[in-house]
This record gives structure tokens, C-alpha cells and sequence, in this order.
């Protein structure tokens, strides 16, 4: 499979994932997009070095690529989730309960 079919791939599999974490997520559509994509190419990266799967990444219609770009983008939506500390509050209510004592 080419690289332009493993982007449009990514595109899919990172809404899949997203769908699929549990959770209130902050990074929004294009974000989600870019990190599914970038965990498609990845998790298409592994199977073939790491695990020799060359076979079974053929298609395009294949379940084996579509699992495969799912979890990558999965460990990389999760990766991001854990690096930017986002635990599913927005930082204003955060800010607003610093400010609510501030005064005392």
C-alpha cells in the first residue's frame, strides 16, 4: 500500500480511535486527524519491520491494515494525552477555582 493510501487510512483510524479511548477529549478534529494519521504510518512502520508482516498490509480493504492503523493511532492519541496532561478538564475551570480563593 502507498503512502497517500496509509494517510487517507490514518484519517479513519484516528476518528476510530478517538471514538474508542474513553474520556472527554480537547485536541479537536484536525488534531485528531494528524495524530491518526501519523499513527497509521507508524503502526503500518511496525508491522513491516518490527513484526515482517509485508503480506498482510496489502490492501487497502484489508481488516489486518485497518487494526493495524487503529492501534497506532490509538498509542499515539494516548501518547498525547499523557504528554499534555489533559485529564478531560478545560483549563479555565481550573483558572476559575484558583481565582474563587485567591481572595481569602
Amino acid at each position: 500500500m502507498g503512502i497517500i493510501a496509509w494517510i487517507v487510512l490514518g484519517l479513519g483510524a484516528g476518528l476510530l480511535a478517538n471514538m474508542l479511548i474513553p474520556g472527554k477529549r480537547q485536541q479537536g478534529l484536525i488534531l485528531t486527524c494528524l495524530i491518526g494519521i501519523a499513527g497509521a504510518l507508524g503502526g503500518g512502520w511496525a508491522a513491516i519491520r518490527l513484526f515482517h508482516l509485508h503480506h498482510a498490509l496489502q490492501g487497502f480493504f484489508n481488516a489486518s491494515t485497518w487494526i493495524t492503523a487503529i492501534a497506532g493511532a490509538a498509542v499515539l492519541l494516548l501518547a498525547y494525552h499523557f504528554a499534555t496532561g489533559r485529564s478531560g478538564r478545560s483549563r479555565s475551570s481550573r483558572s476559575r477555582s484558583r481565582r474563587r480563593y485567591a481572595h481569602r
